[in-house]
């Protein structure tokens, strides 16, 4: 080996060796959190043909809420839905409420009621085609839009 390839093998050792003098890198220096601010989704779940948080979906948004404090909110859109079991009109009605009650619970939150779009679909697409019903209809479909603050 000639004396030009063996002095910048013997260089990038040598600065190798001093970091590994200097000790092992910390976990704040080796892993980066995610952040969570971005594009998410998740689903809260009601009671049958009630519109009121249970205490288990109001962890749901609690979490989430939590979880996305240090995001600018720039639009969460709100989507309720209802299994078949009342008229069109009764579950549109009810489907309304619910996406209604988890933006209040955001806007509780201190997010900006400007970034909601609510939208209903009642019990549309609640049975297949072929005649069953949709499992786990009851509940509110969350996507929401968000940058670090």
């Amino acid at each position: 080996m000639t004396a030009n390839r063996i002095l910048p093998i013997l260089a990038l050792t040598a600065a190798a060796l001093s970091a590994c003098a200097q000790g092992p890198l910390s976990r704040d220096e080796l892993v980066a959190e995610p952040s969570a601010c971005g594009n998410r989704s998740f689903e809260v779940y009601f009671a049958e043909s009630a519109a009121q948080l249970t205490p288990p979906a109001r962890q749901a948004v609690d979490l989430v809420a939590d979880q996305m404090v240090g995001c600018d909110i720039t639009k969460v859109t709100v989507i309720g839905l209802a299994s078949a079991t009342g008229t069109p009109e009764a579950n549109l009605n009810l489907s309304q409420r619910r996406a209604q009650t988890v933006a209040a619970e955001f806007e509780r939150r201190g997010w900006p009621a400007p970034a909601f779009q609510l939208d209903a679909a009642g019990d549309t697409g609640a049975v297949a085609p072929d005649g069953t019903m949709e499992p786990l209809r009851r509940r509110t479909q969350v996507f929401i839009e968000s940058r670090p603050r």
